[in-house]
C-alpha cells in the first residue's frame, strides 16, 4: 500500500468519480491512476469502486470506509511535513484561508497587512466562496482556516472558534424618506420598502429573516447578493433599501448614502474561524488567529482542538466577544 494510492482514491472520490478530472488536477495520467487503484484493490482484496465497463459508478461500502481512513492518513502525512518544517524554519511555510467576500474585503485587510510584514516568507492564499463551500474546503484539507458567519456548524470535523459579534445597518440614498425618519427605525417601516440584502446562507442572513418572521412581517426582498459592494451599487440605483453588515460601510467611499442603525432590530451574528480537527498548528498560524481575535490565545486554541466535538464551544462561554 502506497501513500500515492491513497491520494488517488481520495481525489477520485472528491472529483465525483471522474478519473480524467482527477488526473488533470494531479498532473498525471488517467491510466496511471486507474492502474494504481486496481493494484490497491487487489492488495486489499475488496473493491473500492463499483464499475460499469471502464467507468466508475459508485463507491462501495468497503470503499467508503477505506476512503475515510485514507483521508485521515493523508492529513497525518501532511502534519508530519508541517512538524518537520516547524522545527527547521518556523517562519517559512504557507497559510490558506477560505472566507466570504465581507471578511476578505472589510475584516481581513489590516490583519493580512500586519501578518505579511512579520512573516514575509509565509505564502498566503485566500479563497472565496459560499460559507458552505469554504467550510468544505477546510474539511477536505484544501484550506487551513474557514472564516464565516454561517454554515460552519454543518461540518462536525471542524473546531469552531468564535471571533467577534456584529450587527447590521440600513443603507438608503440621502433623499430617501427613511433618511428623514423621526425616531428609531422599525421593522414595520422597513417592511414598507423593497429590500436589497444578502443571499440566504451568507453573512447572518438567517437572523434578518427570523426578525421579520417573529414580528409577523414578510420582507419584500427584491434583490440578493453575496457581496456588500454589489448591494450598495443597487441601493444607489434606487432598487431598494440595503441591509448590510455594519462593518461593510466605508464612511469615506459611501458618503453618498445614509447608514441607519439597525442593531436594535436584529439579533447579533457571530463570525467564527473553523479549523479541521487534528490540524498541526504552525507557530505563525497561532499568531494569525490572535491578530484576528485577541482572545484566541494559543492555550485556548489548543484546548479547543483537543476537546470533543461541540465541547469546544464550552471553552468560550465566559469570553466576552468584541462587537462591531
Amino acid at each position: 500500500m502506497k501513500l500515492q494510492q491513497l491520494r488517488y482514491i481520495w481525489e477520485v472520490n472528491r472529483h465525483n468519480l471522474n478519473v480524467s478530472a482527477t488526473a488533470q488536477s494531479l498532473f498525471t495520467s488517467q491510466p496511471g491512476i486507474s492502474k494504481q487503484i486496481r493494484l490497491l484493490e487487489d492488495e486489499l482484496g475488496v473493491e473500492i469502486f463499483a464499475r460499469s465497463g471502464k467507468h466508475l459508478t459508485r463507491v462501495t461500502p468497503a470503499g467508503q470506509a477505506i476512503i475515510e481512513l485514507a483521508g485521515q492518513a493523508l492529513r497525518l502525512s501532511e502534519n508530519i511535513k508541517d512538524v518537520a518544517q516547524e522545527y527547521s524554519d518556523e517562519r517559512r511555510g504557507s497559510l490558506s484561508i477560505s472566507t466570504t467576500h465581507t471578511q476578505a474585503r472589510y475584516a481581513l485587510p489590516p490583519i493580512i497587512t500586519e501578518f505579511t510584514q512579520k512573516y514575509p516568507d509565509v505564502a498566503l492564499h485566500m479563497q472565496q466562496g459560499t460559507p458552505k463551500q469554504i467550510a468544505q474546503m477546510v474539511s477536505e484539507g484544501q484550506a487551513d482556516f474557514a472564516i464565516a458567519t454561517e454554515s460552519l456548524e454543518l461540518f462536525t470535523d471542524l473546531v469552531l472558534l468564535p471571533c467577534y459579534r456584529w450587527n447590521r445597518c440600513v443603507l438608503v440614498p440621502k433623499d430617501h424618506p427613511l433618511a428623514a425618519l423621526d425616531g428609531p427605525l422599525t421593522l414595520e417601516a422597513l417592511a414598507d420598502y423593497s429590500l436589497v440584502t444578502y443571499v440566504f446562507g451568507f453573512t447572518g442572513r438567517s437572523q434578518l429573516d427570523d426578525a421579520f418572521r417573529e414580528h409577523g412581517l414578510t420582507p419584500n426582498v427584491v434583490l440578493t447578493a453575496a457581496d456588500a459592494d454589489v448591494i450598495k451599487t443597487y441601493v444607489r440605483l434606487g432598487m431598494g433599501v440595503g441591509i448590510v453588515a455594519h462593518m461593510a460601510v466605508d464612511p469615506e467611499h459611501d458618503n453618498d448614502l445614509v447608514a441607519l442603525e439597525a442593531g436594535h432590530l436584529f439579533a447579533s451574528s457571530t463570525t467564527k474561524i473553523g479549523i479541521r480537527r487534528g490540524t498541526f498548528m504552525r507557530g505563525y498560524m497561532y499568531d494569525f488567529l490572535q491578530r484576528f481575535a485577541p482572545h484566541l490565545t494559543r492555550e485556548r486554541v489548543d484546548a479547543a482542538l483537543t476537546a470533543g466535538p461541540r465541547n469546544d464551544q464550552e471553552l468560550f462561554k465566559d469570553v466576552t466577544l468584541p462587537e462591531y
